[in-house]
């Protein structure tokens, strides 16, 4: 076998949740790219954007979407079914749902003291309970699969706090606060990986995070100057810096990795 076969996800069935946001679609379009078989899923409600569209028409047969909510295991169950009638049986899962609140998108702001329950209480359920139901849901398949291998994306404040300080010229009362819980469920994913691999390598199934860095993406010129500044490489990811790591622990080529944190942050965390 050659390093590039190690790399090929031909005839596999990969199931990538909350596909139609922006790393989501990314992920899917690099997973076609690798010759995978692509379920997109994401809730009932959302609508496919004309760059999905355009996925599947450059990929005929080899991407549809399925609608599912990743706190609601009815749901995920229906979706599974589906996707194995229409798909085949999913080999690799890649728990992408998330919630994540960038700064140009508030409407409001918090004090510390003041942050709703109900806001924390739903980035943990998504961010987590999610990862943790669609595993549920998607192990038997993955079992069957004998090519197992789950892929919880994290973040690099899995591992960091953010600095209030890219955030400081922003004119807003009050000023603009990361959500806390959206770290404290990103190092909640990292730790649940390590659990699911050590209860899931008997079986064969790898489960691994990628944690990206800041990713490009309309962000202001101030807040990325503070970024950048702060980046080892000197710049924020691009989606095409998240593809080789995420085709790397889909594949073969990650055959012997179970359990890692893979830190994709320019060298973010390293001072």
């Amino acid at each position: 076998m050659t390093m590039r076969a190690d790399f090929d996800l031909k005839d596999r069935v990969v199931v990538v949740t909350g596909a139609l946001g922006k790393l989501g679609h990314g992920f899917c379009e690099t997973l076609l790219h690798a010759n995978a078989r692509v379920a997109a899923l994401d809730l009932p409600q959302a609508e496919p954007k004309p760059r999905f569209r355009d996925l599947e028409r450059q990929f005929p047969g080899r991407l549809y979407f399925f609608p599912g909510d990743v706190c609601d295991r009815d749901s995920l169950e229906a979706a599974h079914d589906v996707i194995r009638s229409r798909l085949g049986c999913p080999a690799v899962l890649v728990n992408n749902a998330g919630i994540d609140q960038p700064p140009g998108k508030v409407t409001r702001t918090y004090r510390l003291e003041e942050i709703p329950a109900e806001i924390c209480r739903g980035i943990l359920e998504v961010n987590v309970l999610g990862v943790f139901l669609c595993t549920q849901v998607f192990l038997p398949s993955l079992r069957e699969s004998k090519h197992g291998a789950i892929i919880n994306i994290g973040s690099l404040y899995a591992s960091v706090s953010p600095d209030v300080r890219f955030y400081d010229h922003l004119a807003q009362d009050p000023p603009f606060l990361k959500p806390p819980m959206y770290g404290a469920s990103k190092a909640a994913v990292v730790n649940l990986t390590k659990y699911l691999a050590a209860h899931l390598g008997p079986c064969g199934i790898r489960v691994n995070a990628l944690s990206p860095g800041g990713v490009a993406g309309g962000q202001d010129e101030q807040f990325i100057r503070k970024f950048c500044d702060r980046v080892p490489l000197g710049r924020m990811a691009k989606l095409k810096d998240l593809a080789g790591p995420l085709v790397f622990l889909a594949s073969d080529a990650s055959a012997y990795v179970t359990g890692i944190e893979l830190r994709v942050d320019g060298g973010f965390t390293a001072w």
